[in-house]
């Protein structure tokens, strides 16, 4: 009988900088420096298939994807205000041709440029742009630990310039976005968090932004029936925001996802639309992030799942495994078909031990399909699920049709009920 941990006992399990190390999925160098992880091959399999989901995704959600570079003059912060209110976290500037240069702490202000450098109509708006894009944050060195604080980060973000009444429904939207994708891989939020200004200087200056602003996101929350507790002291310096929030096995909290309403930069910016009265209005800007950083999402689904991964997101979905080197060339047959499906295939051939050792190593690999003679000379192979269920022998091409749906699916389950023992 397989038993269900819950999630907190699962993390409790596992630690993601070791576990991630043994499965061969990042590693560290000196060299390189701290907080600035490498991604091995395992890793960047399952990081990608990550990235491609959150693409597809806002995709289908509407979204345009855009590309921005890395590094912005320092008077692009000063103008949005990440100099004056978040400079401490920022790389210090370089000096390049005469000019202070500067690796972006964030991605908002690129894209406020993006929509700035094209005029646009009501007719056009909710515009929603989207990238994953590379980030830098000062971290201290101190409070650096394998990828969920790191110097190097590759975030999922998103922004929607909308008119004042579209705001509250595309922070809804946001919010189904974030939930269908929580469902996708595999995880629940330990709790959302209405993110407030607090007291001290770190704030923009601007009561009535703040007070219209939080109460869009209270009346978001309210209509999405979502329990959440109001924080002050945690919202960033342009705008209150809804975060939500995970949890290790240790009980410490994190932000994976959020949603912002923004009023401060479309102002700094001078971003404008032309309503239908054929005059400038300002828009809203609405941040949103599914998955927040790549990085602190693999470190989370590594400690909830202990490296065995939803198949669609697993670095290796099927393992053929012949029992003898007579059946080799239909396992390799196999595995070309596998990869002409798209799905990450590999042979684990004798050469790798006795059947059974090589079942215990592959047991993280979603499917296993064991190919004796009487499976290769009938097309077909003998199916182990992860979760220890065995099938039927079943014909290889049913068998790859059906992996392929649930992983196009972006699905949880292996299989189904119908296994047998």
């Amino acid at each position: 009988m397989v038993t269900r941990l819950t999630v907190r006992e699962e993390t409790t399990m596992h630690d993601h900088r070791k576990l991630g190390r043994e499965l061969g999925l990042f590693d560290t160098d000196p060299l390189m420096g701290a907080g600035l992880p490498y991604w091995l091959p395992e890793g960047a399999a399952v990081r990608h298939a990550l990235e491609e989901y959150i693409r597809d995704a806002e995709r289908r959600a509407g979204y345009q994807h855009v590309y921005s570079p890395v590094l912005g003059k320092r008077e692009l912060y000063e103008i949005s205000g990440h100099w004056s209110h978040y400079s401490e976290d920022m790389f210090p500037p370089m000096d390049l041709g005469g000019e202070q240069v500067v690796l972006r702490p964030s991605l908002c202000p690129h894209h406020a440029l993006i929509y700035r450098s094209r005029a646009h109509s009501y007719r056009e708006l909710p515009l929603r742009m989207a990238e994953l894009g590379g980030m830098y944050r000062s971290e201290l060195s101190g409070v650096l630990g394998g990828l969920t604080r790191v110097r190097a980060i590759q975030l999922n973000d998103a922004h929607i310039f909308c008119t004042l009444d579209q705001a509250a429904d595309e922070a809804r939207a946001a919010l189904e976005l974030i939930r269908r994708a929580y469902g996708a891989l595999g995880i629940r939020p330990a709790r959302y968090r209405l993110s407030l200004p607090g007291p001290g200087g770190k704030y923009v200056a601007d009561p009535e932004m703040w007070r219209r602003a939080a109460a869009l996101l209270r009346d978001v929350l309210d209509a999405s029936g979502v329990p959440y507790d109001a924080v002050e002291g945690e919202a960033a310096f342009y705008g209150p925001k809804i975060d939500v929030q995970i949890a290790d096995g240790a009980g410490r909290e994190a932000t994976l996802s959020t949603v912002q309403v923004d009023f401060h930069q479309p102002e700094r910016f001078d971003l404008h639309y032309i309503g239908p009265d054929g005059a400038k209005h300002r828009p809203v800007m609405v941040h949103r992030s599914v998955i927040g950083s790549v990085e602190r999402a693999v470190a989370h689904l590594i400690e909830v799942h202990g490296g065995a991964f939803p198949a669609w997101l697993a670095p290796t979905q099927l393992v053929v495994l012949p029992v003898s080197e007579a059946e080799s060339g239909r396992a390799d047959a196999l595995v070309r078909r596998c990869v002409a499906q798209g799905l990450r295939a590999e042979v684990a051939g004798q050469e790798r031990g006795t059947l059974g050792a090589r079942v215990r190593a592959a047991r993280l690999v979603p499917y296993q399909a064991v190919i004796g003679a009487k499976e290769a000379d009938g097309d077909q192979v003998a199916l182990r699920l992860r979760d220890g269920r065995r099938l039927d022998v079943l014909p290889a091409a049913e068998v790859l049709s059906r992996i392929g749906a649930l992983v196009a699916a972006h699905s949880t389950e292996l299989w189904g009920t119908e296994a047998l023992a």
